[in-house]
């Protein structure tokens, strides 16, 4: 027996069998509803009908203008690599054997700096060491430091200057931290880092103990660098670390690509971490003020960190004359600090636009670097991601709101195929405008045989700035026309300096686990150009390097800014001289320099085109 189940009432206009009732109201209200509308239209008929009759309108064709479509076309400047005509016989040691370890695939750095005064940029290179346990081999490296002759030819100084120590290395920093003279360098590793002071222009001490600089013996550090962050003269130091990082770690985790095997797991897998920050004293000593000055930031549902940072530029982006400081976070979002003054800052990246790609994710964020790209006070920040993801470029107008260009810049697509690394600005073509470069390489050596669009070995991109006439500023110049930039590289850190004397800025890329690759410019333009080394007063004006101050040049009415900041692209240090291109301009008019510390604007007239010039602060 079926037993008959309580139905629920109809709901509201819901038609029920047999309802006549229900039926005939519903014709009626449609008959109403039809003959209002039908009234409704008869008016509209003759209100339009009137108004036409009494309105002569006197209508001509549309002639739209002629738009002849410009074409950019990247000027053929071509980059000879002469790494081992200049000298440079370094090979990169990364202790490889098989394990796939993380950190294998992530490094080296380097710096180009003027170590021993002469006016010319010097290299250092940073090595690897074997493994705890691995057999060491016959000669165990060390770091690598080169003299220049002046004219692009590097020699190996390593054993006189100190420098022969053997550490796993992965960045570098430089700045005269103690307001010397002379620049000092600090070596980011896998366990502690390490601080050496200049000290003669010829060796290096190792004060990391006397200065407290050495961090944690378990922390993986990446990019680091040199500014003053309360503008009290002396230079204070910022450290990104990576992941909570072991080798039992590493191994337990057992990161495997199918076909492949064993494989460099990504950093989702690892704990994020928390970086240092060391206020400088002034009498050579620091103390760590991260979560002091507002560095630490929190996974609001975990209370873990959140940081997994690689790369970091400081730079007065709200142009108050207080340094902030941006960190590229890989797989997740990205840092912005701006300096409230007094050495506290506050966490922004989410607010001002920077924390994600214009899509709203998190990308796997390597290199960045920020400048002045346009003739005008626009900033770029551009960021190198991981494979399938666009390099990221934000732009901003006022200094505190961002948005990702990357695609109207015409930078996007084409750097997605790519696993962009190191990434700087530089004027390669002298032509007035700041140009971008980014270099590429994949973690894993067989990743091909399992994305095939993939590559481990990947050429260099660089994008020509056409400037602000064109419907993109940035234009992907063709690999065809730039020499051996092209040629495919395991690309990690960049960097710039011109090496040779004669104005153009060339450039060193590093490889993990093979050789650098010195790349000279050699174009034939003939554009102008000026060079600028700025020197400060030291503790309580500016300090010595100048690093943090902004330069304003005006030349035939052409308006041009950088920052002195060495501190950017991946793991590297670029020169601290600044490069301007002049195009066909043939006289500078002036030199505005805003110097950090006590923030005066000094302005120098009459400096002559096609020199390097030394300016220090009043």
């Amino acid at each position: 027996m079926i037993e008959e189940q309580d139905r629920e009432e109809p709901l509201e206009g819901e038609l029920v069998a047999g309802d006549d009732t229900v039926i005939l109201r519903a014709l009626k209200v449609s008959a109403v509803a039809l003959v209002a509308i039908l009234a409704l239209v008869a008016v509209l008929f003759f209100i339009l009908r009137t108004e036409k009759t009494e309105q002569k309108i006197d209508e001509k064709p549309i002639v739209l203008p002629e738009v002849q479509a410009v074409e950019a076309s990247a000027p053929r400047v071509a980059f000879s690599d002469v790494t081992l005509a200049a000298g440079i016989d370094f090979v990169h040691f990364n202790g490889a054997t098989g394990e796939k370890l993380l950190p294998e695939t992530m490094g080296p750095g380097c710096a180009f700096f003027d170590f021993d005064q002469d006016e010319d940029e010097d290299l250092l290179l940073v090595n690897g060491m074997p493994w705890p346990g691995d057999a060491p081999g016959e000669d165990v490296p060390t770091l690598r430091l080169y003299a220049n002759d002046g004219k692009g030819f590097f020699r190996d100084v390593t054993a006189a200057s100190g420098l022969d120590v053997k550490l796993y290395g992965m960045g570098a920093a430089v700045g005269d931290y103690d307001n010397d003279g002379k620049p000092d360098l600090f070596i980011a590793t896998v366990n502690e880092n390490r601080l050496f002071r200049n000290i003669d222009g010829r060796r290096f001490e190792d004060v990391t103990d006397r200065a407290s600089v050495a961090g944690g013996n378990s922390t993986w550090s990446s990019s680091a660098g040199f500014f003053d962050c309360d503008n009290d003269g002396d230079l204070d130091l910022f450290v990104c670390n990576y992941v909570k990082w072991s080798r039992k770690i590493d191994a337990a985790l057992d990161y495997r690509l199918t076909g492949v095997g064993r494989a460099y797991g990504p950093p989702t897998n690892f704990e994020g971490t928390q970086p240092y920050f060391y206020l400088n004293n002034g009498d050579g000593t620091f103390t760590e003020s991260a979560e002091k000055a507002g560095f630490h930031v929190l996974n609001r549902a975990t209370g873990k960190p959140v940081a997994k940072a690689l790369a970091l530029v400081p730079f007065d982006f709200n142009r108050d004359g207080d340094m902030d400081l941006f960190v590229a976070n890989d797989t997740v979002r990205n840092f912005l600090y701006v300096n409230k003054g007094g050495g506290v800052f506050e966490e922004a990246g989410e607010e001002a636009g920077v924390a994600y790609d214009g899509t709203g994710s998190a990308t796997g964020a390597m290199g960045v670097d920020a400048n002045y790209y346009r003739d005008d006070d626009s900033v770029g920040l551009g960021v190198g991601n991981f494979a399938n993801e666009m390099s990221s470029f934000y732009v901003s107008e006022d200094g505190q709101f961002f948005s990702d260009e990357a695609i109207g810049e015409g930078i996007g697509p084409v750097s997605r195929r790519m696993l962009s690394f190191g990434l700087f600005f530089f004027d390669y073509d002298l032509d007035g405008r700041l140009d971008l470069l980014q270099t590429n390489g994949h973690l894993e050596e067989e990743i091909n045989k399992v994305q095939p669009s993939q590559h481990y070995r990947q050429p260099s991109q660089l994008f020509w700035n056409c400037g602000t006439d064109f419907k993109s500023c940035f234009v992907p110049v063709d690999e065809k026309t730039t020499g051996d930039l092209a040629k495919p590289v395991v690309g990690r850190a960049a960097a710039y300096a011109d090496i040779d004397g004669d104005g153009d800025l060339d450039c060193l890329i590093t490889q993990t686990g093979d050789r650098p690759v010195l790349l000279r410019n050699d174009q034939v333009g003939k554009n102008g150009w000026l060079r600028l080394k700025l020197a400060g007063r030291g503790q309580g004006r500016c300090n010595r390097d100048a690093i943090g101050a902004s330069v304003t040049l005006l030349a035939a009415g052409t308006t041009m800014r950088q920052q002195v900041m060495p501190s950017r692209s991946y793991l590297s240090q670029v020169e601290t001289v600044l490069t301007f291109g002049l195009g066909a301009a043939k006289r500078v008019d002036e030199v505005r320099i805003l110097w950090p510390g006590d923030k005066k604007v000094q302005v120098v007239k009459g400096l002559a085109a096609g020199k390097f010039h030394r300016i220090e602060q009043e």
